[in-house]
Protein backbone atom coordinates (compact mmCIF):
# COMPACT_ATOMS: atom_id res chain seq x y z
CA UNK A 1 0.00 0.00 0.00
CA UNK A 2 1.20 3.50 -0.82
CA UNK A 3 1.90 5.36 2.40
CA UNK A 4 1.01 8.88 3.46
CA UNK A 5 4.17 10.23 1.80
CA UNK A 6 2.20 10.65 -1.43
CA UNK A 7 0.34 13.60 0.11
CA UNK A 8 1.86 17.06 -0.07
CA UNK A 9 1.62 19.29 3.02
CA UNK A 10 -1.80 20.91 3.11
CA UNK A 11 -3.42 18.26 0.88
CA UNK A 12 -7.02 19.29 0.18
CA UNK A 13 -9.90 16.80 -0.22
CA UNK A 14 -11.58 19.04 -2.78
CA UNK A 15 -11.28 19.82 -6.50
CA UNK A 16 -8.15 21.55 -7.71
CA UNK A 17 -10.43 23.68 -9.90
CA UNK A 18 -11.98 25.26 -6.80
CA UNK A 19 -8.77 27.23 -6.27
CA UNK A 20 -10.08 29.52 -9.05
CA UNK A 21 -13.84 29.24 -8.46
CA UNK A 22 -15.39 27.53 -5.46
CA UNK A 23 -19.09 26.73 -4.89
CA UNK A 24 -20.91 29.81 -3.72
CA UNK A 25 -24.32 31.08 -2.65
CA UNK A 26 -23.49 34.56 -3.94
CA UNK A 27 -26.15 35.87 -6.30
CA UNK A 28 -28.86 33.55 -5.02
CA UNK A 29 -32.33 35.07 -4.86
CA UNK A 30 -35.62 33.88 -3.42
CA UNK A 31 -37.60 32.02 -6.10
CA UNK A 32 -40.88 33.50 -7.31
CA UNK A 33 -44.24 31.95 -6.50
CA UNK A 34 -45.13 31.74 -10.20
CA UNK A 35 -42.93 31.64 -13.30
CA UNK A 36 -43.03 30.21 -16.81
CA UNK A 37 -40.23 27.63 -16.38
CA UNK A 38 -38.50 26.00 -13.43
CA UNK A 39 -35.13 24.38 -14.10
CA UNK A 40 -34.08 21.82 -11.49
CA UNK A 41 -30.29 21.57 -11.26
CA UNK A 42 -27.68 24.27 -11.90
CA UNK A 43 -25.06 22.26 -13.75
CA UNK A 44 -24.02 22.79 -17.36
CA UNK A 45 -27.35 21.40 -18.63
CA UNK A 46 -29.55 23.47 -16.35
CA UNK A 47 -27.65 26.72 -16.84
CA UNK A 48 -27.55 26.25 -20.62
CA UNK A 49 -31.31 25.74 -20.69
CA UNK A 50 -31.86 28.78 -18.49
CA UNK A 51 -29.53 30.92 -20.61
CA UNK A 52 -31.36 30.13 -23.84
CA UNK A 53 -34.81 30.52 -22.25
CA UNK A 54 -33.90 33.89 -20.78
CA UNK A 55 -32.44 35.04 -24.12
CA UNK A 56 -35.83 34.13 -25.63
CA UNK A 57 -37.65 36.30 -23.06
CA UNK A 58 -39.03 33.30 -21.17
CA UNK A 59 -39.23 33.74 -17.40
CA UNK A 60 -37.03 31.09 -15.80
CA UNK A 61 -35.65 30.20 -12.37
CA UNK A 62 -32.89 27.68 -11.69
CA UNK A 63 -33.17 25.73 -8.43
CA UNK A 64 -30.00 24.29 -6.90
CA UNK A 65 -30.10 22.06 -3.81
CA UNK A 66 -26.54 22.93 -2.75
CA UNK A 67 -24.36 25.94 -3.53
CA UNK A 68 -23.85 26.96 -7.14
CA UNK A 69 -21.07 24.79 -8.58
CA UNK A 70 -21.28 22.04 -5.98
CA UNK A 71 -21.91 19.17 -8.41
CA UNK A 72 -20.06 17.42 -11.19
CA UNK A 73 -19.84 20.47 -13.46
CA UNK A 74 -16.92 21.80 -11.38
CA UNK A 75 -15.57 18.36 -10.43
CA UNK A 76 -14.83 16.78 -13.83
CA UNK A 77 -11.47 16.55 -15.57
CA UNK A 78 -12.25 19.25 -18.12
CA UNK A 79 -11.61 17.02 -21.15
CA UNK A 80 -14.01 17.24 -24.12
CA UNK A 81 -14.24 14.21 -26.38
CA UNK A 82 -15.24 16.05 -29.54
CA UNK A 83 -18.53 14.19 -29.76
CA UNK A 84 -16.99 10.81 -30.62
CA UNK A 85 -18.08 9.07 -27.40
CA UNK A 86 -21.83 9.21 -28.07
CA UNK A 87 -24.08 6.43 -29.27
CA UNK A 88 -22.06 3.64 -27.64
CA UNK A 89 -25.14 1.51 -27.28
CA UNK A 90 -26.42 1.86 -30.85
CA UNK A 91 -23.38 0.66 -32.81
CA UNK A 92 -24.55 -1.19 -35.90
CA UNK A 93 -27.56 1.11 -36.40
CA UNK A 94 -25.75 3.22 -38.96
CA UNK A 95 -28.30 6.01 -39.44
CA UNK A 96 -28.86 6.49 -35.69
CA UNK A 97 -25.13 6.42 -35.04
CA UNK A 98 -24.43 8.95 -37.79
CA UNK A 99 -27.15 11.28 -36.48
CA UNK A 100 -25.74 11.09 -32.95
CA UNK A 101 -22.19 11.65 -34.12
CA UNK A 102 -23.35 14.62 -36.18
CA UNK A 103 -25.07 16.19 -33.19
CA UNK A 104 -22.12 15.22 -31.00
CA UNK A 105 -19.90 17.28 -33.28
CA UNK A 106 -22.49 20.07 -33.14
CA UNK A 107 -22.16 20.06 -29.34
CA UNK A 108 -18.52 21.14 -29.77
CA UNK A 109 -19.51 23.91 -32.17
CA UNK A 110 -22.17 25.06 -29.72
CA UNK A 111 -19.74 25.04 -26.78
CA UNK A 112 -17.22 27.14 -28.68
CA UNK A 113 -19.92 29.58 -29.77
CA UNK A 114 -21.14 30.05 -26.17
CA UNK A 115 -17.60 30.60 -24.89
CA UNK A 116 -16.92 33.17 -27.61
CA UNK A 117 -20.29 34.95 -27.44
CA UNK A 118 -20.29 35.24 -23.65
CA UNK A 119 -16.58 36.00 -23.34
CA UNK A 120 -15.91 33.09 -20.97
CA UNK A 121 -12.24 32.85 -20.02
CA UNK A 122 -11.85 29.15 -19.21
CA UNK A 123 -8.57 28.12 -20.93
CA UNK A 124 -10.43 26.41 -23.75
CA UNK A 125 -8.28 24.88 -26.48
CA UNK A 126 -8.45 22.08 -29.04
CA UNK A 127 -5.48 20.06 -27.84
CA UNK A 128 -6.63 16.69 -29.16
CA UNK A 129 -6.87 13.36 -27.36
CA UNK A 130 -4.81 10.18 -27.24
CA UNK A 131 -6.59 6.93 -26.32
CA UNK A 132 -4.16 4.20 -25.28
CA UNK A 133 -4.88 0.61 -26.31
CA UNK A 134 -4.91 -1.73 -23.30
CA UNK A 135 -4.04 -4.75 -25.49
CA UNK A 136 -3.17 -5.46 -29.15
CA UNK A 137 -6.79 -6.54 -29.68
CA UNK A 138 -7.92 -3.19 -28.31
CA UNK A 139 -5.59 -1.49 -30.81
CA UNK A 140 -7.29 -3.34 -33.65
CA UNK A 141 -10.71 -2.32 -32.29
CA UNK A 142 -9.55 1.31 -32.12
CA UNK A 143 -8.36 1.11 -35.72
CA UNK A 144 -11.82 -0.03 -36.81
CA UNK A 145 -13.38 2.75 -34.72
CA UNK A 146 -11.09 5.38 -36.25
CA UNK A 147 -12.06 4.26 -39.74
CA UNK A 148 -15.75 4.47 -38.87
CA UNK A 149 -15.41 7.87 -37.18
CA UNK A 150 -13.56 9.33 -40.13
CA UNK A 151 -16.21 8.01 -42.50
CA UNK A 152 -19.01 9.62 -40.48
CA UNK A 153 -17.37 12.77 -39.04
CA UNK A 154 -14.52 15.23 -39.46
CA UNK A 155 -12.95 14.32 -36.12
CA UNK A 156 -9.48 13.63 -37.54
CA UNK A 157 -8.96 10.21 -35.94
CA UNK A 158 -5.56 8.61 -36.57
CA UNK A 159 -3.75 5.53 -35.33
CA UNK A 160 -0.42 5.67 -33.52
CA UNK A 161 1.53 2.38 -33.43
CA UNK A 162 3.39 1.43 -30.29
CA UNK A 163 6.74 2.29 -31.90
CA UNK A 164 5.61 5.94 -32.12
CA UNK A 165 3.66 6.09 -28.87
CA UNK A 166 6.24 8.30 -27.13
CA UNK A 167 5.34 11.08 -29.55
CA UNK A 168 1.98 11.31 -27.75
CA UNK A 169 2.58 10.12 -24.19
CA UNK A 170 5.67 9.61 -22.05
CA UNK A 171 4.83 5.98 -21.32
CA UNK A 172 5.29 2.48 -22.74
CA UNK A 173 2.25 1.21 -20.86
CA UNK A 174 -0.08 0.89 -23.87
CA UNK A 175 -0.01 -1.02 -27.16
CA UNK A 176 -0.27 2.09 -29.33
CA UNK A 177 -3.47 4.06 -29.57
CA UNK A 178 -5.74 6.49 -31.40
CA UNK A 179 -5.62 10.27 -31.57
CA UNK A 180 -8.68 12.48 -32.10
CA UNK A 181 -7.76 15.90 -33.45
CA UNK A 182 -10.97 17.76 -32.57
CA UNK A 183 -10.96 16.85 -28.86
CA UNK A 184 -10.49 19.77 -26.50
CA UNK A 185 -10.04 20.75 -22.89
CA UNK A 186 -10.98 23.59 -20.56
CA UNK A 187 -11.07 24.66 -16.91
CA UNK A 188 -14.50 23.33 -15.87
CA UNK A 189 -15.01 25.58 -12.86
CA UNK A 190 -14.19 28.73 -14.82
CA UNK A 191 -16.51 27.62 -17.63
CA UNK A 192 -19.20 27.05 -15.00
CA UNK A 193 -18.57 30.50 -13.51
CA UNK A 194 -18.92 32.10 -16.94
CA UNK A 195 -22.07 30.16 -17.82
CA UNK A 196 -23.70 31.09 -14.50
CA UNK A 197 -22.88 34.76 -15.07
CA UNK A 198 -24.19 34.60 -18.65
CA UNK A 199 -27.52 33.10 -17.55
CA UNK A 200 -27.95 35.84 -14.97
CA UNK A 201 -27.07 38.60 -17.45
CA UNK A 202 -29.73 37.24 -19.77
CA UNK A 203 -32.33 37.54 -16.99
CA UNK A 204 -32.50 34.06 -15.48
CA UNK A 205 -33.20 33.91 -11.75
CA UNK A 206 -30.96 31.56 -9.74
CA UNK A 207 -31.75 30.15 -6.29
CA UNK A 208 -29.53 27.81 -4.29
CA UNK A 209 -30.06 25.85 -1.07
CA UNK A 210 -33.52 24.84 -2.28
CA UNK A 211 -34.48 21.19 -2.56
CA UNK A 212 -37.24 20.02 -4.83
CA UNK A 213 -39.36 17.58 -2.85
CA UNK A 214 -42.20 16.81 -5.23
CA UNK A 215 -43.56 17.86 -8.63
CA UNK A 216 -47.32 17.71 -9.25
CA UNK A 217 -49.08 18.04 -12.59
CA UNK A 218 -51.95 20.52 -12.22
CA UNK A 219 -54.02 21.65 -15.18
CA UNK A 220 -51.82 23.01 -17.93
CA UNK A 221 -48.77 23.30 -15.67
CA UNK A 222 -47.02 22.08 -12.56
CA UNK A 223 -46.63 22.83 -8.89
CA UNK A 224 -43.03 22.34 -7.79
CA UNK A 225 -42.97 21.76 -4.05
CA UNK A 226 -39.66 22.85 -2.56
CA UNK A 227 -38.05 23.16 0.85
CA UNK A 228 -38.98 26.88 0.71
CA UNK A 229 -42.53 26.52 -0.54
CA UNK A 230 -44.40 25.80 -3.79
CA UNK A 231 -43.68 27.32 -7.20
CA UNK A 232 -46.26 27.32 -9.95
CA UNK A 233 -44.79 26.84 -13.46
CA UNK A 234 -45.91 26.11 -16.99
CA UNK A 235 -42.80 24.05 -17.78
CA UNK A 236 -40.26 22.12 -15.70
CA UNK A 237 -36.80 21.06 -16.88
CA UNK A 238 -34.99 18.31 -14.97
CA UNK A 239 -31.21 18.68 -15.35
CA UNK A 240 -29.95 16.79 -12.30
CA UNK A 241 -27.93 14.10 -14.13
CA UNK A 242 -25.81 12.06 -11.64
CA UNK A 243 -27.60 13.68 -8.69
CA UNK A 244 -31.16 12.87 -9.74
CA UNK A 245 -33.28 12.27 -6.64
CA UNK A 246 -36.59 10.88 -5.49
CA UNK A 247 -38.62 13.88 -6.67
CA UNK A 248 -38.40 12.41 -10.19
CA UNK A 249 -38.43 8.63 -9.69
CA UNK A 250 -39.35 7.99 -13.33
CA UNK A 251 -36.02 9.52 -14.40
CA UNK A 252 -33.96 8.29 -11.47
CA UNK A 253 -34.62 4.67 -12.41
CA UNK A 254 -33.13 5.30 -15.87
CA UNK A 255 -29.78 6.58 -14.61
CA UNK A 256 -26.89 4.83 -12.91
CA UNK A 257 -24.88 7.32 -10.81
CA UNK A 258 -21.20 6.33 -10.88
CA UNK A 259 -18.52 8.03 -8.83
CA UNK A 260 -15.53 9.39 -10.71
CA UNK A 261 -12.39 10.14 -8.71
CA UNK A 262 -9.61 12.62 -9.55
CA UNK A 263 -6.28 13.75 -8.10
CA UNK A 264 -4.03 16.73 -8.82
CA UNK A 265 -0.28 16.62 -8.33
CA UNK A 266 2.09 19.24 -7.08
CA UNK A 267 3.82 21.31 -9.74
CA UNK A 268 6.07 19.17 -11.92
CA UNK A 269 9.51 20.01 -13.25
CA UNK A 270 9.03 21.48 -16.74
CA UNK A 271 10.98 18.69 -18.38
CA UNK A 272 8.87 16.01 -16.70
CA UNK A 273 5.60 17.66 -17.73
CA UNK A 274 6.74 17.83 -21.37
CA UNK A 275 7.88 14.20 -21.25
CA UNK A 276 4.54 12.99 -19.88
CA UNK A 277 2.42 14.85 -22.42
CA UNK A 278 4.58 16.15 -25.31
CA UNK A 279 1.60 17.71 -27.12
CA UNK A 280 -0.54 18.64 -24.12
CA UNK A 281 -3.34 16.32 -25.17
CA UNK A 282 -6.06 14.79 -23.04
CA UNK A 283 -5.17 11.15 -22.39
CA UNK A 284 -7.25 8.06 -21.67
CA UNK A 285 -7.35 4.32 -22.29
CA UNK A 286 -9.54 1.47 -23.51
CA UNK A 287 -9.61 -0.74 -20.41
CA UNK A 288 -12.87 -1.19 -18.51
CA UNK A 289 -11.48 0.54 -15.42
CA UNK A 290 -11.16 3.84 -17.23
CA UNK A 291 -8.42 6.33 -16.48
CA UNK A 292 -8.30 9.82 -18.01
CA UNK A 293 -5.67 12.46 -17.45
CA UNK A 294 -4.18 15.70 -18.71
CA UNK A 295 -1.91 18.52 -17.66
CA UNK A 296 -3.45 21.48 -15.85
CA UNK A 297 -4.14 24.57 -18.01
CA UNK A 298 -0.76 26.07 -17.08
CA UNK A 299 0.99 22.80 -17.99
CA UNK A 300 2.51 22.40 -14.53
CA UNK A 301 0.45 19.63 -12.87
CA UNK A 302 -1.04 16.29 -13.74
CA UNK A 303 -4.81 16.02 -13.32
CA UNK A 304 -5.44 12.25 -13.15
CA UNK A 305 -8.89 10.69 -12.88
CA UNK A 306 -10.51 7.30 -13.10
CA UNK A 307 -12.71 4.65 -11.56
CA UNK A 308 -10.69 4.11 -8.40
CA UNK A 309 -14.04 2.97 -7.02
CA UNK A 310 -17.46 2.99 -8.66
CA UNK A 311 -18.99 4.52 -5.52
CA UNK A 312 -17.97 7.56 -3.43
CA UNK A 313 -15.17 7.05 -0.90
CA UNK A 314 -13.00 9.36 1.13
CA UNK A 315 -10.66 11.22 -1.27
CA UNK A 316 -7.60 10.04 0.66
CA UNK A 317 -8.63 6.44 -0.09
CA UNK A 318 -9.24 6.94 -3.81
CA UNK A 319 -6.11 9.12 -4.05
CA UNK A 320 -3.92 6.17 -3.09
CA UNK A 321 -5.45 4.03 -5.83
CA UNK A 322 -5.20 6.75 -8.45
CA UNK A 323 -1.60 7.47 -7.49
CA UNK A 324 -0.82 3.80 -8.16
CA UNK A 325 -2.64 3.94 -11.50
CA UNK A 326 -0.66 7.07 -12.39
CA UNK A 327 2.75 5.64 -11.50
CA UNK A 328 1.94 2.37 -13.27
CA UNK A 329 1.70 4.45 -16.44
CA UNK A 330 4.45 6.91 -15.52
CA UNK A 331 7.11 5.29 -13.29
CA UNK A 332 9.06 8.55 -13.54
CA UNK A 333 6.36 10.16 -11.33
CA UNK A 334 6.82 7.91 -8.30
CA UNK A 335 8.21 10.72 -6.17
CA UNK A 336 5.49 13.21 -7.10
CA UNK A 337 3.08 14.20 -4.32
CA UNK A 338 -0.61 15.05 -4.43
CA UNK A 339 -2.15 18.38 -3.47
CA UNK A 340 -5.86 17.67 -4.16
CA UNK A 341 -8.22 14.70 -4.36
CA UNK A 342 -11.96 14.61 -4.98
CA UNK A 343 -14.90 12.78 -6.52
CA UNK A 344 -18.25 13.48 -8.17
CA UNK A 345 -21.10 11.60 -9.81
CA UNK A 346 -21.51 10.99 -13.51
CA UNK A 347 -24.72 9.46 -14.87
CA UNK A 348 -24.64 6.37 -17.07
CA UNK A 349 -27.58 5.15 -19.11
CA UNK A 350 -28.52 1.57 -19.94
CA UNK A 351 -28.10 2.15 -23.69
CA UNK A 352 -24.88 4.17 -23.41
CA UNK A 353 -26.41 7.26 -25.06
CA UNK A 354 -27.24 10.75 -23.75
CA UNK A 355 -30.95 11.61 -23.57
CA UNK A 356 -33.30 14.56 -23.72
CA UNK A 357 -37.07 14.55 -24.08
CA UNK A 358 -40.34 14.80 -22.20
CA UNK A 359 -41.64 12.31 -19.64
CA UNK A 360 -44.89 12.80 -17.74
CA UNK A 361 -44.85 16.36 -19.07
CA UNK A 362 -41.39 17.07 -17.61
CA UNK A 363 -38.57 18.10 -19.92
CA UNK A 364 -35.21 16.47 -19.16
CA UNK A 365 -31.59 16.41 -20.37
CA UNK A 366 -29.15 13.95 -18.79
CA UNK A 367 -27.16 10.73 -18.98
CA UNK A 368 -23.95 11.65 -20.77
CA UNK A 369 -21.94 8.63 -19.58
CA UNK A 370 -18.93 10.65 -18.45
CA UNK A 371 -18.70 12.90 -21.54
CA UNK A 372 -20.95 15.74 -20.50
CA UNK A 373 -19.15 19.09 -20.67
CA UNK A 374 -20.10 19.90 -24.26
CA UNK A 375 -23.02 17.47 -24.50
CA UNK A 376 -24.98 18.71 -21.48
CA UNK A 377 -24.40 22.30 -22.58
CA UNK A 378 -25.85 21.33 -25.95
CA UNK A 379 -28.77 19.29 -24.61
CA UNK A 380 -29.73 22.08 -22.20
CA UNK A 381 -29.78 24.50 -25.12
CA UNK A 382 -31.79 22.08 -27.27
CA UNK A 383 -34.30 21.54 -24.46
CA UNK A 384 -34.83 25.29 -24.20
CA UNK A 385 -35.33 25.59 -27.98
CA UNK A 386 -37.91 22.82 -27.76
CA UNK A 387 -39.84 24.76 -25.11
CA UNK A 388 -39.60 28.00 -27.05
CA UNK A 389 -40.48 26.28 -30.31
CA UNK A 390 -37.48 27.47 -32.27
CA UNK A 391 -35.79 24.24 -33.33
CA UNK A 392 -35.60 23.48 -37.03
CA UNK A 393 -35.23 19.73 -36.52
CA UNK A 394 -35.43 17.11 -33.79
CA UNK A 395 -32.16 16.59 -31.93
CA UNK A 396 -30.70 13.08 -32.39
CA UNK A 397 -30.75 12.58 -28.61
CA UNK A 398 -34.42 13.52 -28.32
CA UNK A 399 -35.83 9.99 -28.59
CA UNK A 400 -38.84 8.32 -26.99
CA UNK A 401 -36.88 5.28 -25.83
CA UNK A 402 -35.10 5.89 -22.52
CA UNK A 403 -34.55 2.37 -21.18
CA UNK A 404 -34.37 1.11 -17.63
CA UNK A 405 -34.28 -2.37 -16.07
CA UNK A 406 -36.95 -4.29 -14.16
CA UNK A 407 -36.95 -3.57 -10.41
CA UNK A 408 -34.23 -0.90 -10.70
CA UNK A 409 -35.18 2.24 -8.73
CA UNK A 410 -31.99 4.30 -8.99
CA UNK A 411 -30.02 2.66 -6.18
CA UNK A 412 -26.91 1.20 -7.89
CA UNK A 413 -26.30 -1.52 -5.30
CA UNK A 414 -24.59 -3.65 -7.95
CA UNK A 415 -21.73 -1.26 -8.73
CA UNK A 416 -19.12 -2.90 -6.43
CA UNK A 417 -19.82 -6.22 -8.15
CA UNK A 418 -19.55 -4.62 -11.59
CA UNK A 419 -16.31 -2.92 -10.59
CA UNK A 420 -14.80 -6.19 -9.40
CA UNK A 421 -15.83 -7.95 -12.61
CA UNK A 422 -14.37 -5.16 -14.77
CA UNK A 423 -11.06 -5.30 -12.90
CA UNK A 424 -10.90 -9.08 -13.38
CA UNK A 425 -11.67 -8.81 -17.09
CA UNK A 426 -8.96 -6.17 -17.53
CA UNK A 427 -6.41 -8.41 -15.81
CA UNK A 428 -7.39 -11.37 -17.98
CA UNK A 429 -7.15 -9.32 -21.17
CA UNK A 430 -3.75 -7.96 -20.16
CA UNK A 431 -2.49 -11.43 -19.22
CA UNK A 432 -3.58 -12.86 -22.57
CA UNK A 433 -1.87 -10.04 -24.43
Amino acid sequence: MINADIFAPGFKPQPFWWEDFAPTAEGSTAPPDTIDTVVVGSGFGGLSAALELARSDVGVVVLEAEKFGHGASTRNGGAISGGVNVGKGISGRVQAEQEMLTDGAESMTHLEAIIAREGIDCHYRRAGRFVGAWTPDHYDALAAKAERLNALTNCGAAMVPRARQREEIGSDYYHGGMTVAVAAQLHPALYYKGLLAAARRAGAKTSCGIRVERIRREGDGFTVETSQGPIRARHVVIATNGYTGTATPQLRRRLVPVASHIIATEELPAGLAREISPKGRSLSNTCRILCYYRLSPDGKRMIFGGRARFTPVDPTVSARILHRFMTDRFPQMRGVKLTHGWNGNVAFTFDGAPHMGVMDGLHYCMGCNGSGVAMLSYLGHQTARKIVGGSNRVCAFDRPDFPTRPFYTGNPWFLPVVGGWFRLRDRIDRWRA
